[in-house]
């Protein structure tokens, strides 16, 4: 049975095209050249964060409802907007809009990637691979993303147009393949009300999506507990990213030898994401849930201690690459398709309340202290984190076909 088959291979380019921004790691320049200050490129980054928040369960919604192919071309739309808006808008007020696309259209592709990927392996009675899959999509997005950023480099020392060209161009092309993909066909949540307005109906399938949704963590809670961790993880390995380029610059590092780490991080989170599987399959599920998370704790100390620094923040990408694959693949295996997108978006919508809550206080303690307290207390803060995850997963097993997780 391969009915939904293109869909993987489709999935691997749309995550590419998707990824190729080449106004990654350079759009704060380019609006502080356009004479934005740093205050009002901090209340932009708040704006995104905070719309993120807000809109990624209304967003997993629209995916559950309405299909997970029209979801992901509403999201590159949105992308492409907001690229225009950031290239040509000078007043503040357009680019908080642009701001607040830009998340929406990340929102619009959080759930309904996963779960178009995952329910057409479902259909099609292979998801026991979906490990495999998921890795070789990370390798796709981190190929992606050290050539949007090389790219991007190189570009923007000659003409800011061609990387905003560029990158609305790439976006156009990922809308374009979207139409390629084939909607797999699930049981949806529906209203009863039939005879209720179209408004109506809509209102009342949203809050019926909700509401099933919301039943199904209280029933699991090791699952809610399971994406709030994770989430914290992923959240200090962002704020990690940002800081410790002003970190390493005050250290006297240059941008290209900062790239060059940044760059080896993402080519090894690529090659372990696509390795996921054998390793899981080597060390055991119980062993990938435990092991990991653990590592990423080590390394989180190396950096805080400032001795090797550059070494343990490469090794994060190796485990973060085996991470995202392996909790997407254990995540989804407990999570109806009825309700798998809008679950998903709780997944990326703990992430942005993360984003919101520790990237100002890691800055302020920055401000006032050092990064390297900042480094320090985010690695006690996952220690105690990881303690409890520790304890609270330590009797369970998720099983293929899925467990009641009281």
């Amino acid at each position: 049975m391969n009915r939904y088959g293109r869909n993987i291979g489709l999935n691997y380019l749309f995550t590419a095209l998707s990824t190729l921004n080449l106004t990654h790691g350079i759009w704060m320049i380019y609006l502080a050249l356009k004479g934005f200050s740093l205050v009002e490129l901090g209340i932009l980054e708040g704006i995104y964060h905070v719309t993120s928040f807000l809109m990624e369960v209304p967003t997993g919604v629209i995916a559950d409802l309405w299909g997970r192919k029209l979801s992901r071309i509403l999201g590159r739309i949105a992308a492409v907007l907001s690229v225009a808006i950031m290239f040509f808008s000078s007043g503040f007020l357009l680019q908080a809009l642009g701001f607040i696309l830009t998340a929406l259209g990340n929102n619009l592709e959080s759930g309904a990637g996963d779960a178009l990927v995952y329910d057409s392996l479902l259909l099609d009675e292979k998801q026991d691979i979906y490990i495999q899959v998921a890795g070789k999509q990370e390798l796709c997005y981190q190929i992606a993303a050290i050539a949007s950023f090389l790219l991007g480099g190189y570009l923007a020392v000659h003409s800011y147009k061609w990387v905003f060209s560029l990158t609305m161009g790439f976006y156009v092309l990922g809308a374009c393949l979207a139409l390629l993909f084939i909607e797999p066909e699930i049981e949806r949540v529906t209203t009863k009300n039939l005879e209720a307005s179209l408004s109506k109906k809509i209102g009342l399938s949203m809050q019926s999506q909700m509401k099933e949704s919301f039943l199904l963590l209280k029933s699991r809670k090791r699952i809610a507990f399971f994406i709030v961790f994770s989430e914290s993880l992923f959240c200090f390995l962002t704020v990690l990213f940002f800081y410790l380029q002003n970190f390493w610059v005050s250290g006297g590092k240059t941008e290209f030898q900062i790239g060059i780490v940044f760059a080896a991080n993402a080519l090894v989170a690529g090659l372990t994401a696509l390795f996921a599987g054998k390793i899981e399959r080597k060390i055991g599920e119980r062993g990938v849930l435990t092991s990991m998370p653990l590592l990423l704790i080590i390394c989180l100390w190396g950096v805080a201690l400032g001795t090797y620094q550059e070494f343990f923040y490469v090794l994060t990408g190796c485990i973060e690459g085996i991470l995202i694959a392996s909790i997407g693949t254990y995540l989804n295996r407990l999570i109806p398709s009825a309700q798998r997108a809008t679950i998903l978006s709780l997944q990326s919508m703990a992430f942005s309340f993360f984003m919101i809550l520790i990237f100002p206080i890691a800055g302020a303690i920055g401000d006032h202290w050092s990064l390297q307290l900042a480094f320090l207390l985010m690695a006690i803060l996952a220690t105690l984190l990881c303690v409890a995850y520790l304890w609270a997963f330590k009797p369970y097993t998720i099983q293929k076909q899925g467990i009641a997780l009281e």
